[in-house]
């Protein structure tokens, strides 16, 4: 893929559902641009097109109208295992809920991605503890999810999405189950990953404190950017 230029791009994106008077637009003619090595917040109200967007980004949904631009490559022109292969080898996913294998350690849920890639055991163990001592979770990876706190349990599952050296990680609410706490402790290592690894970080989020860890924030309203603020990032 072409290096240069933003990571991401949407041109005039729109997104519709329905037909006719019941057609409802999630997205309108929307720009954006995210820069590679990016904290990026996503906020807006219920049904203001913030998730859609998010959708689209991680090639989950396709737009109507317009084009997605990753590393300049026009992602509506590739096939759906092409698209499957971008998600797998560039992006990361982050969600509220942490999706974590109840009844296997931490790290045998960082591993699992490295299934799909037929590495071998001892490499996919390898690379699932480094990855683990990347959030600070070395000394927890024989534990299963309900060993460990809420907090732990969301490391882990930002282990398991950067296991795969993505090149963007996109987060859905990642601290919407967590206390203020633990919130904070989530903030810090997105913005550590951001800063230490030049990891592009794309979040979305209702907090505006969550929002503040970002270098910019997005406001989404009605379908349309409704503002862009420049924040500096609380943790830089």
């Amino acid at each position: 893929m072409s290096a240069g230029g933003p990571v991401m791009a949407f041109e005039s994106i729109s997104k519709t559902y329905g037909q006719g008077q019941a057609r409802v637009w999630a997205l309108k003619e929307v720009d954006l641009d995210i820069a590679e090595g990016e904290f990026m917040a996503i906020m807006g109200p219920s049904g203001s097109g913030k998730s859609t967007a998010m959708n689209i980004l991680g090639c989950l949904d396709a737009p109507t109208g317009g084009r997605y631009l990753f590393r300049g490559l026009s992602v509506g022109e590739l096939s759906r295992n092409q698209r499957a292969l971008l998600r797998r080898h560039y992006l990361g996913f982050v969600f509220q809920g942490f999706n974590l294998m109840n009844r296997t350690t931490a790290l045998e849920n960082v591993e699992l991605p490295l299934i799909y890639r037929r590495l071998r055991a001892g490499e996919r163990r390898e690379a699932a503890a480094r990855t683990l001592a990347l959030v600070g979770l070395e000394d927890r990876a024989n534990h299963s999810p309900a060993e460990l706190s809420g907090g732990q349990q969301q490391r882990v599952a930002i282990a398991r999405a950067l296991v795969t050296r993505p090149s963007v990680l996109l987060a859905d609410e990642p601290t919407g189950n967590l206390d203020s706490h633990r919130s904070r402790e989530i903030m810090e290592l997105l913005a550590r990953l951001n800063r230490d690894l030049g990891l592009t970080v794309v979040m979305v989020t209702h907090d505006e404190t969550m929002a503040a860890y970002a270098r910019r924030t997005v406001r989404f309203l009605d379908g349309r950017i409704e503002a862009v603020d420049v924040n500096g990032g609380a943790a830089g």
